[in-house]
């Protein structure tokens, strides 16, 4: 009876799955020596995951542009400021440093996989440097 109950505790406990938090690093320089950039172009995440943005050093925020049918578009981050979202539902998510948005400062948030709504992303309006970045990003998705 012992053995049934630490089998059954062991399976019920071992399908719980918690939700991940990730960190994105707001920068001025990358390695690779790309100017005015997320740490990551492209975050892939599970529903329920969390993405927070840190600033490296002062001038970014976080404002996003577009996401799912169904999703309302927070307001933009405090310029300077940590910055944390809670994913809840499935798509991509467009989002760009405001002041450098110019500079191809953009990223995208694929949440559960799920690209059903690329064609709409690619629809926003970009400036300068975004106009060829954002087609790039999208052509990495499936």
């Amino acid at each position: 009876m012992k053995k049934i109950f630490i089998i059954l505790f062991i399976f019920l406990f071992s399908s719980i799955s918690f939700a991940a938090d990730i960190k994105v690093e707001m920068l001025n320089k990358s390695a690779d020596g790309k100017i005015m950039v997320y740490s990551e172009d492209i975050s892939r995440i599970d529903v329920g995951d969390t993405i927070t943005w840190v600033p490296t050093t002062k001038g970014h925020n976080v404002e996003f542009l577009a996401g799912p049918d169904g999703w309302e578009i927070p307001k933009k981050s405090k310029m300077n400021a940590e910055y944390s979202y809670t994913f809840k539902i499935p798509g991509i998510y467009f989002y760009q440093c405001t002041p450098h948005k110019v500079m191809g400062m953009i990223a995208l948030v694929v949440v559960g996989d799920d690209t059903s709504n690329k064609e709409a992303i690619s629809k926003v309006k970009v400036f300068a440097k975004g106009k060829k970045k954002l087609p790039e990003l999208l052509n990495q998705l499936k």
